[in-house]
């Protein structure tokens, strides 16, 4: 009796989600969403691949974007994302080696290159070469870029300078944000008159323009690494990762001026 009760339950709930709805329930809509940790700067570039995703699948990529040191700390603690996309290799090692991510999956993705931009109109090119004075152009303000010590841009851009010589006479001037978005803000909105940023994110913000751009040999490469996390159990996770990382998301990561790993 109970089992029959049970079954004629079922049915009823069926037959009410018809009657309000006006069909049957779609699996793919019930699906779970796909949660993906991305560093600051591939905002408008995932947002890009995250919507072709949803037009093509069906199913939503939902991005939290953040420092990359910052979002591997969450995963770390317990946070519920599917997929990791770090700014730089070190903070995808730092999740290897805890064995928070599925090895087999993870995957270079795109490149990106660093840049000195600057909010005044006026401003003019720098040539970024060893023993550039940056700081006289900072004369007695502070340079926006990420802080050194954690986030990725950060790191690139002290090594950068320290390569070119010049580290020694800025480095107490500089003012360390929570990531490259944070510091691309700083100059924006003028409480910084010179800022290190990736060249995606200048592109993002008509109210900076690039000045300079850093020798690619002033430091290590700017890499970007993709992969399902560890606790993952989303079965469109590997779907996900396969598009993100095909030739038709390339050319949306091409067009916001990243360059794409073969």
């Amino acid at each position: 009796m109970r089992r029959g009760r049970r079954i004629w339950l079922k049915g009823l709930a069926l037959t009410l989600c018809v009657a309000l709805t006006g069909a049957t329930p779609d699996p793919a809509q019930a699906a779970e969403r796909i949660t993906v940790f991305a560093a600051a700067s591939l905002k408008n570039a995932l947002d890009a691949v995250n919507a072709e995703w949803q037009k093509e699948s069906g199913r939503q990529a939902t991005a939290s974007y953040a420092a990359s040191s910052a979002l591997a700390k969450q995963i770390e603690q317990g946070a519920p994302a599917d997929v990791f996309i770090s700014a730089d290799l070190a903070w995808m090692d730092y999740l290897a080696d805890k064995k928070l991510i599925k090895a087999d999956t993870r995957a270079n993705l795109v490149g990106n290159r660093l840049v000195l931009v600057s909010a005044k109109p006026d401003a003019q090119t720098v040539d970024i070469k060893p023993g550039f004075d940056l700081a006289g152009l900072l004369e007695n303000y502070r340079l926006a870029m990420g802080a050194v010590d954690s986030v990725p841009a950060g790191r690139y851009g002290k090594a950068a300078l320290e390569e070119l010589g010049v580290w020694p006479a800025v480095a107490q001037k500089v003012a360390g944000a929570e990531s490259v978005r944070a510091a691309l803000l700083l100059v924006s909105r003028g409480e910084a008159p010179y800022g290190i940023v990736y060249r995606t994110d200048a592109a993002a913000d008509p109210g900076v323009k690039v000045v300079g751009t850093f020798p690619e040999d002033s430091h290590p490469p700017i890499i970007y690494p993709i992969a399902i996390t560890a606790d993952s159990k989303n079965t469109d996770a590997a779907a996900y990762l396969a598009f993100v990382t095909s030739a038709k998301a390339a050319a949306l990561f091409e067009a916001e001026g990243f360059t794409v790993r073969k």
